[in-house]
């Protein structure tokens, strides 16, 4: 037997690092997942603060129609504050609450199909919050009214008014 310093041995050789690139493709489907799941998780959060924010306010609508203790005046300031919470919530343009007057109406005529806001009964939500007396010709049951279906196009539809410029 010839002596181990005879033979021709080699050091152990140890293999390459595994590099970072290409990933394995468990790393290519995360990265897909996180910013699709991301994406509806928003989507989802958002569908329910508007779902939310249009439920609530179809309850204090009620409350506000039948709180006697109210003003008639009062009770439009009220539902001037109220539909501007919603608009608000409802709208991811954050000059919705800044909007006044004829830019406001236009806002709310934009969900519905007749301009009751500008043209109609809706006009005096314009500048009746900011008046020491209601004018005589307001009808509140119509102003409720049209509130309400102002609240049922927000809900019923997904899409969102159209911005005022």
């Amino acid at each position: 037997m010839p002596p181990i310093q005879d033979l021709p041995l080699r050091d152990i050789h140890l293999p390459e690092t595994i590099s970072w690139f290409p990933p394995a493709i468990g790393w290519w489907f995360v990265a897909i997942l996180i910013p699709i799941s991301t994406y509806f998780l928003i989507a989802l959060i958002q569908r329910l603060r508007q779902k939310t924010a249009v439920k609530t306010a179809r309850k204090v609508l009620k409350q506000l129609q039948q709180n006697d203790s109210l003003t008639a005046l009062e009770k439009v300031r009220e539902l001037s504050i109220l539909l501007r919470r919603v608009a608000v919530s409802h709208s991811p343009n954050s000059e919705i609450g800044g909007l006044t007057g004829r830019a406001w109406l236009d806002y709310l005529d934009g969900s519905l199909k007749n301009a009751e806001f500008k043209n109609g009964i809706g006009r005096c939500l314009a500048d009746a919050p900011y008046q020491k007396e209601l004018p005589n010709n307001v009808n509140l049951t119509a102003l409720f009214q049209l509130a309400q279906t102002w609240l049922n196009a927000q809900h019923s539809t997904r899409s969102r008014p159209k911005k005022i410029t």
